[in-house]
């Protein structure tokens, strides 16, 4: 079964799209959902929406977004496994579902948050 493609990420309905299939993924991964679970709770529509606005501004330029989210992540464990499994499903959702600059962009920003929040936690970043 093929999947059906949206084009580019070009409005919030993408992002949307983009965020919640992807956290579904989170949701149901092996080795994120344990990292997530405990600290989101039931608290997923939430979180979802203000992952909505993140993206939406990194993206879009909606602005919607104002909050750091740095200190939010620091307090997770993770390691490099972690982060190389995230970007593995953001990317993957990516392709499944956007081409186009936007979505091109998506994967490259994606990629700059994972080395700075590894920088910032001292995890030496896959090269």
């Amino acid at each position: 079964m093929e999947k059906e493609m949206y084009g580019d990420i070009l409005q919030e309905e993408d992002v949307k799209r983009l965020v919640n299939t992807f956290y579904d993924k989170v949701q149901n991964d092996v080795l994120l959902s344990v990292v997530f679970a405990p600290v989101i709770k039931d608290n997923w529509p939430l979180h979802l929406q203000k992952m909505t606005d993140f993206w939406s501004t990194i993206l879009l330029y909606t602005k919607k977004y104002k909050a750091d989210p740095m200190p939010k992540h620091m307090p997770l464990q993770v390691d490099k496994a972690h982060f190389e499994r995230w970007l593995q499903l953001f990317n993957e959702t990516i392709d499944e579902l956007f081409e186009g600059q936007v979505a091109a962009n998506a994967k490259l920003r994606a990629n700059s948050i994972a080395r700075i929040m590894q920088a910032v936690k001292g995890i030496e970043p896959k090269v």
